[in-house]
């Protein structure tokens, strides 16, 4: 069977301050979408990383699941105290983190969303965005690990009642990021330290291969790390971020994009083509190619291979945005927060720009798992006023705006790409609704006689109007204007005076002779 013969309806998450619902996706029936789950009272919502579930955070630290299939609850969780919560990957697991007083409290906990068992518990002392979430899972959930003090821990996420299985030595580690698709590889940063530059390192999760990094990249000036992994966990991006900029040409501080690769082919810089921070850098969903905007402004655009040879310049504009289609054809960039919001989207197989338009204020944006629409919302609480939803055709035409007093959050439910058909048939039969609804409203217009369009008179200005009407009442002189009864009477009577002069005149040459 076709892939498009079952592939899953778009559905958007909206949250606002009476809590979230969820509306069915584009292309909407009567120019509105549907209610797929009516509105839930909550301060929090979001999606596993597969769309199978949905996390809703309710009132009295109750946390509820819901099967995305048909949007019913499934199992409900109180949780006291719980200051943060999210899914796994594919839905199998809650994990939750609560305020604690005492270390004897293990206020980090990993439920089995089937059973509703806690099946690994473990005391820590914050969460911050780098820390959390505390366990990691790869999108398969094959392989699970947790940064530790100088260490990575592992896990049998089959199994969490083993407890530790195996451990990696990573003295001074900070940060760490799980590869996702498939889970082979582990990155770790270890900051700046005593005089020691620091360094982003990969490990293999294979057990036998872990006392020595497959690869190593270090550093000076640098406070913190984005680590970004492709799909395939073979290369590696790491943002390498400092809070001052020591050559004095950036308030923001400096930034600087290296790339690794798992076999060692490459550890290095990336060859940007102008000075300035990075902006945003995305991977392709075949993870072949990534996205680099950077510069200052105007910034610079360019698309990389995974050998970092530059595939194509994209041109400079007010871009801090790259949001790459998750079907690979199309790109859009974009320049966001104090940024006027111009967007110009991409054509990558063809090399060309095939359209652009603005969505001012946005602050957040994303494409749908099927690759047609692009979504940009402005929400609180980082704008309080023009909140709203817009989404866009894949070339830039508006599709559907929606504004709210205020909104809180946006997104699509995930989905596999794969899940949907080819993209080009897909913009095919999207363009055939459009033009099925433009043909119908032609015919009707068409059926209508209209009067012949006027060739427009030049412009005259009003001044020059009353002055010929003046000139033709005073001096008989011609005029556009339709002359006045008393008008056209004292011009004939000059006329007739001036044929009798001339008479006159006549007369008199002749008796001279």
């Amino acid at each position: 069977m076709a892939a498009k013969d079952t592939a899953p309806s778009l559905d958007i998450l909206v949250r606002g301050p009476e809590g979230c619902f969820v509306w069915n996706g584009p292309p909407f029936g009567n120019g509105e979408p549907s209610v797929k789950l009516e509105r839930v009272p909550c301060s929090r919502a979001k999606f596993s990383e597969d769309g199978s579930r949905l996390l809703v955070m309710k009132s009295d630290f109750v946390i509820s699941i819901y099967d995305c299939s048909s949007f019913k609850e499934i199992k409900s969780f109180q949780v006291p105290n719980v200051l943060a919560a999210v899914l796994s990957p594919c839905g199998t697991y809650l994990q939750t983190f609560q305020k604690s007083s005492t270390p004897q409290d293990k206020n980090l906990v990993l439920w089995k969303i089937e059973s509703g068992d806690s099946v690994y518990q473990q005391f820590q002392k914050n969460m911050t965005k780098t820390t959390w979430p505390s366990i990691r899972l790869s999108s398969d959930e094959a392989i699970a690990c947790r940064m530790a003090t100088n260490e990575i821990q592992f896990f049998d996420p089959k199994d969490f009642s083993k407890g530790i299985v195996h451990r990696i030595r990573v003295p001074g580690v900070a940060a760490v990021e799980l590869s996702m698709v498939p889970g082979s590889h582990v990155a770790a940063f270890i900051p700046e330290s005593k005089g020691v530059p620091a360094s982003v390192q990969i490990f293999a999760c294979g057990k036998e291969m872990q006392s020595q990094p497959v690869a190593r990249r270090s550093f000076f000036r640098c406070d913190t790390v984005q680590l970004k992994w492709n799909r395939g966990s073979t290369g590696l991006l790491a943002v390498a971020q400092s809070d001052v900029d020591k050559t004095n040409q950036s308030y923001y501080g400096e930034s600087k994009l290296n790339y690794l690769t798992t076999n060692g082919s490459h550890e290095g810089l990336v060859p940007l083509r102008k000075e300035g921070p990075i902006h945003d850098v995305q991977w392709s969903c075949s993870g072949s190619e990534f996205a680099v905007v950077y510069g200052f402004m105007p910034a610079s655009a360019t698309l990389f291979d995974k050998k970092c040879h530059p595939l194509l310049e994209l041109g400079t504009g007010p871009y801090n945005t790259v949001r790459w289609n998750p079907k690979g054809k199309f790109l859009c960039l974009a320049g966001f927060g104090n940024l006027p919001g111009d967007m110009a989207f991409w054509d990558y197989v063809d090399k060309k720009q095939i359209g652009t338009t603005k969505a001012e204020w946005s602050v957040t944006s994303e494409w749908s798992p099927d690759g047609c629409y692009f979504m940009t919302a402005t929400t609180a609480p980082r704008l309080q006023v023009d909140n709203g939803i817009k989404i866009f055709h894949h070339n830039g035409s508006l599709y559907f705006k929606k504004m709210f007093d205020k909104l809180y959050e946006v997104e699509w439910k995930p989905e596999s790409p794969d899940r949907f058909g080819e993209i080009a048939e897909l913009i095919k039969s999207v363009d055939s609704l459009k033009v099925t609804e433009t043909k119908s409203q032609g015919q009707g217009a068409a059926s209508k006689k209209t009067a012949p369009a006027q060739k427009p008179a030049a412009y005259r200005p009003p001044q020059a109007k009353a002055a010929a009407a003046v000139q033709a009442e005073l001096f008989g002189g011609s005029s556009t204007e339709q002359m006045s009864k008393n008008a056209l009477k004292n011009k004939k009577k000059r006329e007739k005076q001036r044929e009798k002069k001339a008479a006159e005149a006549g007369t008199t040459a002749e008796g001279s002779w």
